[in-house]
C-alpha cells in the first residue's frame, strides 16, 4: 500500500492502457468469488468481480477496482501469480481488442451465409 500512496503523491502519468477494469485469464475453473476477493482485495477496494461460467468464458474473470492506482498495483504484482498450479495472466481490459474477436466471428458467419446464398463453395479448390 505504501507504493500506491507514493504513486498518488507524485505527479506520475499513467500509460494510456491502464484501466480500473482488469481482465484475468488462466484461472482454475473451480475458483470461488471469495478466493478472488482474497487474492485481488489485497491491492485495494474492489467494486466488482465477474467470473466466467459458460463454456467460452470459463477460466476468465473481470475485476473492477475503485481506484486506478490499485488496479495498476494488482497488475504489477499478480501477473504470473501461481493459483492452484496455474499462472495468472492479468491484463488491463481493452474493449477495442475484445470487440475484434466478436467481429471476426460475425464476419465469418456472414461469409458462410453469403456463400450458401449464392452457391459459392471454397471446397472445390
Amino acid at each position: 500500500m505504501a507504493q500506491t500512496i507514493s504513486l498518488r503523491k507524485g505527479n506520475t502519468r499513467l500509460p494510456p492502457e491502464v484501466n480500473r477494469v482488469l481482465y484475468v485469464r488462466n484461472l482454475p475453473f473451480n475458483i470461488s468469488s471469495e478466493e478472488m476477493y482474497d487474492i485481488f482485495g489485497k491491492y485495494g477496494a474492489i467494486r466488482q468481480i465477474r467470473i466466467g461460467t459458460n463454456k467460452d468464458t470459463r477460466g476468465t474473470a473481470f475485476v473492477v477496482y475503485e481506484d486506478i492506482y490499485d488496479a495498476k498495483t494488482a497488475v504489477d504484482h499478480l501477473s504470473g501469480f501461481n493459483v492452484a498450479n496455474r499462472y495468472l495472466i492479468v491484463l488491463y481490459y481493452q474493449p477495442a481488442k475484445m470487440n475484434k474477436k466478436f467481429d471476426q466471428k460475425k464476419k465469418e458467419e456472414e461469409i458462410a451465409r453469403m456463400q450458401e446464398k449464392y452457391g459459392v463453395s471454397t471446397k472445390d479448390k
